[in-house]
């Protein structure tokens, strides 16, 4: 491994984060269903950034800053004006357990502190390893949900809403 650099998104970095994304849907079936477009897919409409995680000219993690549902805002008790939404947030199944993805969390939480705003996400139940990744950081659960998806085993997808940690409860 040459330096783990956390940068934003390039357009010259999308075939990398598609081959990754391929690896973790492969592994996780995250997303439950390949997308016909997976680029479009890593650029939801709702986006205001996008970091990847990069060692050398391979890209190892991915996440997305994004404006969040009025459904999370209510969970967290918090206005959406006030929030920023974590999304489309995967490491690749070969560069898993290296800190990869505390990275991005650490990258996602200082973007938005910078800009005055408390990330939030939201994660289904079955995805036990990103729930305790997310508990070890310190996110707080803040509430469930039931979602309008299936998961890949055929059961309606519950969702799990998380803050990220502050110092100031805000």
């Amino acid at each position: 491994m040459n330096k783990l650099t956390i940068r934003p998104r390039a357009d010259d970095h999308m075939r990398a984060c598609v081959q990754a994304l391929a690896t973790v849907h492969a592994a996780d079936r995250y997303p439950v269903d390949w997308p016909v477009d997976p680029e479009g897919w890593l650029t939801p409409r709702s986006m205001l950034d996008a970091w990847v995680a990069v060692d050398g000219s391979a890209v190892l993690g991915h996440l997305v800053l994004a404006r969040p549902g009025e459904a999370l805002a209510i969970a967290v008790g918090l206005p959406s004006q006030r929030l920023v939404s974590v999304a489309r947030f995967f490491v690749s199944a070969g560069a898993r357990r290296r800190g990869v993805a505390a990275r991005l969390l650490d990258k996602a939480i200082e973007v938005a502190a910078a800009d005055g705003l408390r990330p939030v996400l939201e994660v289904e139940a079955g995805a036990t390893a990103a729930i305790n990744l997310y508990e070890r950081a310190g996110w707080r659960y803040v509430g469930s949900s039931v979602a309008d998806w299936m998961t890949a085993d055929g059961r309606v997808a519950q969702m799990r809403s998380y803050v990220a940690p502050s110092g100031d409860q805000t």
